[in-house]
């Protein structure tokens, strides 16, 4: 079986900075409200910092592939979930969210760029798996 192609290298670099960069501002965001205005709305901050934690360990995993792989796919997976779930109970559930997350309304505060970027970074992975892999497809 033929090694996987690097998922950080050539147009993985773009992914692996949205990504980063994503990751960058989840963090921030949920971090000033966690520590400023958890009571007002906890779920939805909660849910801030654990799209953050997604998008670190997706950034990591896709970065140095490799062994990493299965790390990237189980995180690209959970992010495109969260996106789904937590977008779907956002507009059906307004109660739910007094405040918006990094995942509401499909990533509607982030250019819906949260709900591209896993059906982006899944694309990605599958792609650059080993060759074998992507003949049986």
């Amino acid at each position: 079986m033929s090694a996987p192609h690097d998922t950080g290298s050539g147009p993985g670099r773009v992914v692996v900075a949205i990504y980063a960069v994503l990751a960058t501002a989840a963090t921030f965001r949920s971090g000033v409200q966690i520590l400023r205005d958890l009571q007002e709305a906890p779920l939805a901050y909660l849910l801030s910092a654990v799209a953050a934690v997604v998008y670190v360990v997706a950034t990591v995993a896709l970065a140095k592939g490799g062994r990493w792989r299965p790390v990237a796919w189980a995180a690209v997976t959970t992010e495109l979930v969260g996106v789904v779930v937590v977008g779907v109970l956002s507009v059906t559930r307004t109660d739910l969210f007094p405040d918006a997350t990094v995942w509401s309304g499909f990533g509607q505060g982030y250019g819906y760029v949260p709900a591209v970027l896993p059906v982006l970074g899944l694309w990605w992975l599958r792609r650059t798996g080993p060759r074998e892999d992507r003949a049986a497809r």
